[in-house]
């Protein structure tokens, strides 16, 4: 069989390595709009230079090289003809197969707000050639706006910050949200990045609505504030989240209209409405982390070689934040609902906080010292009561949940 895979993140790459795995008479045909395999979480990086775009590859052996693999680059795929499995960009036939993997991830949302869609200095910040665009116009600009004060936003001032070094340079951060990393942290936690932030001269505008654009030419010059504020620019980072990278499955509505779905559609085995066509990570909407993305990867794989997997792992509450060697880990649910108990502790160096509900955690904010959390994903996930250990909260750990068996191995035991 030959399977065609469009799209070279986690779940491309991932589904690639495990085909290669499960069907060793298989061949695989990898398209992708990007030219190097890349760690989306490094982009900041890229646009500090503290790595090249080489050295964020994430894929640590040969898969691309096999004789079995045929990789072709650079190609963006705007249509995926269903009946014959054959994709193309424009009227260029680029490749078909047996199956199809559909793994094109997600892009920018660009709000269709004065200039910010056409504007030669606007940029959003999810591909690598979009954290190339940003470095190259940061070097020369030096007021900057970014709208969207969540991580992805974070994540472009401080790789600007720390490209600049002694270099002067005038950000301003908006947002809606009453706090920058709203949906990643508790106002607690997040306001001590803020504080961080703000101490290397980044100015904040919380609570505010952008609404207008002024410009200079084909570049944006000014954002306007819903109260009337001006904030002058010479380059804006968009960064008000991201939306499924559906266009090449356009489908007509109900007018007539071909309109790409908000996301593709799967059912527990990762595969379409139309027999032979699979889609897994971003573009199916299921989550939006990196470990699930793999995995959905490797699970539509075994499917497409004729295996039957379901893929049955939707947590995708996790986060995990690192801004001038500050360490935050937040699991499940950041923000109590009524009747939830709440647990905090605090030093100097750490902020602890744990929301129980009748006995269960349903979420946990670590910052400051995060080692040896990682079993606390596994009780949120799995509804795991530790009212019944007979001990504070903060004393429970891996020991709690294993025992051994008789030749020393372990075994999970439930308290």
């Amino acid at each position: 069989m030959k399977h065609l895979v469009i799209g070279a993140g986690a779940a491309g790459i991932s589904a690639v390595r495990m085909i290669l795995k499960e069907a060793p008479n298989d061949s695989i045909v990898i398209v992708s709009k990007d030219e190097e395999v890349h760690s989306r979480c490094m982009l900041h990086k890229v646009i500090s230079g503290e790595r090249s775009p080489e050295s964020i590859n994430f894929i640590n052996d040969d898969i691309l090289d096999s004789p079995r693999v045929q990789w072709i680059k650079g190609k963006t795929i705007t249509r995926l003809d269903a009946p014959t499995k054959t994709a193309y960009a424009g009227d260029e036939k680029i490749a078909s197969g047996d199956t199809v993997l559909v793994a094109t991830g997600s892009d920018s949302i660009i709000p269709p707000i004065g200039q910010l869609k056409t504007a030669k200095n606007a940029f959003g910040l999810r591909h690598l050639i979009d954290a190339k665009a940003i470095a190259e116009h940061a070097k020369m600009a030096k007021k900057i706006a970014v709208v969207g004060a969540g991580l992805v936003g974070l994540d472009a001032v401080y790789g600007i910050l720390t490209a600049a070094g002694g270099a002067k340079k005038d950000i301003t951060v908006i947002d809606m949200a009453p706090s920058v990393l709203a949906i990643n942290l508790d106002a607690h936690a997040a306001g001590t990045y803020q504080k961080l932030f703000e101490k290397k001269g980044v100015k904040f505008h919380l609570s505010a609505k952008f609404m207008n654009t002024k410009s200079n030419g084909d570049n944006i010059s000014s954002l306007e504030l819903e109260d009337g504020t001006v904030i002058p620019c010479d380059m804006v980072i968009v960064a008000v989240g991201v939306r499924p990278s559906t266009a090449i499955l356009e489908m007509p509505d109900d007018t007539g209209a071909k309109k790409p779905p908000l996301k593709v559609k799967v059912d527990d085995y990762l595969a379409t409405n139309i027999p032979g066509i699979f889609a897994a990570g971003d573009v199916t909407g299921l989550s939006g982390i990196w470990p699930n993305a793999q995995k959905q990867g490797e699970m539509a794989a075994y499917n497409m070689t004729g295996t039957k997997w379901a893929y049955d792992d939707r947590f995708a509450l996790k986060n995990t934040v690192n801004f001038f060697d500050l360490l935050s880990l937040s699991v499940g649910i950041i923000n109590p609902q009524e009747g939830d108990e709440v647990l905090i502790q605090e030093d100097m160096n750490n902020y602890r906080k744990l929301i129980l509900r009748e006995g269960v955690p349903v979420g946990v904010i670590l910052q400051g010292e995060i080692g040896g959390s990682g079993f606390w994903q596994h009780l949120i996930k799995n509804g795991i009561r530790i009212d019944n250990l007979g001990k504070s909260p903060w004393k429970v750990s891996y020991a709690d949940f294993f025992g051994c068996f008789d030749n020393g191995e372990y075994k999970w035991e439930m308290p």
